[in-house]
Formats: structure tokens, sequence, C-alpha cells
């Protein structure tokens, strides 16, 4: 408190004067007198730590039993509420309780130089490539040559209402599925009856209606039960949440990587609430995303995907709060009738812009990969690539 002030010369009646003045000291400066302050400044010379590393040792020892203290005391709060029968959520609340304790502490190792870590961090860049990517591919090849999923970040596609956001989401859970991923699913749109409906359409290649309605062959049956005994051997878990809780969604993610281990938490959707959404205002919005960002995929390091509504004019709702915090974010657009026409039916019905990219490239005004879609089977894929007028 003194050296804060700019008082650098330390004694024992300044000392005294900054004890009395503070509140919160009061009560220490009546045990401790001039004399005595006299002899704590005269002999700390001698008890200083002569070294910086035994300065370094001594303040690690202290935080971490400050850290034990602390951790203790909470969960004793831990043991309290379990027997308090009123506390209806008491799996989040004890989630809640540790993780303050643990965000308190998180920074009490020493500050380390970047040239002491620079051959650690080179080596997990090396393993990171593979296959001319860095990080997991996408399931569309020219996808990749923009973004490709890293631990700690966030993609977000977006589209308008109706427009495909949901089934591109279950595309890239599947993909990741079948590169042995753990995957979490938060839904606010479907039921897990509904989502799993789609996930076995898409897996097998049944029509959507015909797989619900039952008007499907018997080789088709057997594709279905095949596709299920596969879906049980995954670490897979959806949600459905009707309205999404900042703390459920954390607990959840802290929950599956804490009993099955967590890759990929994938988001369905961010929306605003002034189309009757499920947000109270778009600051909350712009706070969930970056939860999601940074306390999920930044501090868990993992994968993270999520979609976000687009308003009519096709932009996302309040934009500037997910660009703000999202890695990249890539919109899912219809091809007009005429860049149908013009790039023929080889090229798909959809197409992907990369508006907004922290890690890469994003695209140019008319830029665009060429995607296929098909609702009735769930399904994208990429289509033939298009060739851009300005080349003609």
């Amino acid at each position: 408190m003194l050296l804060e002030k700019g008082i650098t010369s330390i004694d024992a009646f300044n000392l005294i004067e900054i004890i009395t003045s503070d509140r919160a000291l009061q009560r220490l400066g009546e045990s401790i007198t001039v004399d005595r302050l006299n002899e704590f400044v005269e002999n700390s010379g001698e008890v200083v730590r002569g070294t910086v590393e035994e300065y370094r040792m001594c303040t690690k020892r202290i935080i971490d039993m400050a850290f034990r203290r602390d951790m203790y005391a909470r969960l004793n709060d831990c043991v309290n509420d379990v027997l308090r029968e009123e506390i209806d959520d008491l799996e989040e609340e004890i989630y809640r309780k540790i993780d303050d304790v643990m965000a308190d502490y998180s920074l009490r190792d020493a500050l380390v130089k970047c040239g002491d870590v620079i051959d650690e961090c080179w080596a997990e860049i090396e393993s990171r490539q593979q296959d001319g990517y860095a990080g997991i591919p996408f399931k569309f090849p020219h996808l990749n040559d923009y973004v490709t999923l890293e631990r700690g970040e966030l993609v977000v596609f977006g589209a308008g209402p109706k427009a495909g956001k949901s089934i591109m989401l279950l595309n890239n859970a599947v993909d990741l599925l079948k590169k042995d991923m753990a995957v979490l699913y938060i839904d606010s749109e479907l039921n897990s009856r509904l989502f799993i409906a789609r996930l076995l359409s898409h897996l097998t290649g049944i029509e959507y209606k015909r797989l619900t309605s039952g008007n499907y062959s018997p080789e088709e049956s057997k594709s279905i039960d095949e596709a299920k005994e596969w879906v049980k051997t995954r670490n897979f878990v959806h949600i459905y949440l009707p309205m999404f809780d900042q703390q459920a969604v954390y607990t959840m993610a802290k929950k599956m990587a804490h009993t099955i281990g967590l890759d990929c938490i994938i988001i369905d959707y961010f929306k605003g609430s002034t189309d009757g959404d499920a947000w109270d205002s778009y600051a909350e919005l712009g706070r969930f995303v970056d939860m999601v960002k940074n306390q999920i995929c930044g501090s868990m390091g993992i994968y993270g995907i999520a979609a976000a509504q687009a308003t009519e004019t096709g932009k996302l709702a309040d934009s500037a709060k997910i660009a703000r915090n999202a890695s990249t974010i890539v919109m899912i657009q219809d091809k007009t009738e005429d860049e149908m026409e013009i790039d023929g039916p080889e090229c798909g019905n959809k197409k992907l812009r990369v508006i907004f990219n922290r890690n890469g490239m994003q695209m140019t005004t008319g830029e665009y990969i060429d995607v296929r879609f098909d609702g009735n089977r769930i399904l994208y894929e990429e289509a033939t690539q298009h060739v851009p007028q300005d080349l003609f």
C-alpha cells in the first residue's frame, strides 16, 4: 500500500500510519507497537530470501497453502449444500463454487518468458499439422483452406430461419464422431427423439419422412439397426435445452469432461430476443458467446462449433457481439437463380461464405464455396466448385 502511494522509504512510522488509516487493519494496529515494527524492519534483512528462486519457492508454497485453505472451506460449503433440500440445482451449485476457487488461483504460477516455452509451443504446432492443415479439417475440403477446427477456438455458422443451420451442425458432429471425437451437442430446437430421427436419416441416407413414418424396406431397416449400433459406440451426448442458461451449459460441459471426456461442444444456436427468442437482451447474447468461446473452449482446451440466426438482411443477430468473440463466422446462403444457372447443377444449391476470420483468410465480395444441401436426407456435402466469372 505504501508503494502504491509512491513511498519507498519503509520504516515503522510509515507502517503505523498506513495500518491505522485503513479500517480493515485497525485491529491489527492495536497489537503492534512502533518498537515491534522497528525490530521487524531491522531483522527483515536477515530473513529475506537470498535468491529469486528461493523467493519463488516461498511464495509458491504460501499461495499453494492459501489455495488449499480456500478449497477446503468451499468443499465444506458444498457438504452443507448437500444437506440442504431446498437447493434444486445442487450439481450446478457445487460446480460453481469449486470453479470460483479454481478461477481465483488460475494465475498463481509465476510468469514465464516466451523463450522458456517456445520449443514446447512449436512442438504442439507441429503436432497439429496433418494433411496440409493445422487442426482438425471440416468435411468440406475447400472450407479448410480458410479455417479448421482448433482447440480453444469457436467457429460459428450463420444462416436465416429454417435455412439449414441445425443440419450443418449435425453433419459436423457426425464427421467428428467418425474421427473418434467426444462431442457434446446442446440443442435449443429439437428434443432427443427428433434429433435421433435426423441423425439416423443422415447416417443411412433414408429420407427423413420415410424413416419417421416407417416406409422403408427390410434392407433399409438393417441399415438403421447398424447406424444405431454405431452411435452406441460413440462418446456423443445430445441435450435438449429450449432456454439456454449459461451456468447449465457450463456445468454440462464440465460434467462430460470429467466423466467420459470432451473434445468438442456444439451450440444450436445463438439467437437474439428481439425476435422473441431465448435471450433477454443482445448484451446477454454477447456474454453467452464470450462464455462458450473463453470459459469452455479456451479454458477447457476443446473445439467449438455453433450456429447463429441471421436477420432478413443477411446479418447475424447482433453480429458485432458474436464476431467479437467468435474465431470464424461462416455464412450459409441459398444460391440465387442466376448463380444456379451460371454455375450449373453440379455446383450445388448452397454456398458458404467466410465473412470473418481471426485465424486465416476471409473472402472478398463474390467469393464462395459450393455445397449441396439435401434436407430430405439431412445432408451437406461439397459440390463441384464453380469457375469465378472474372476468370472468363
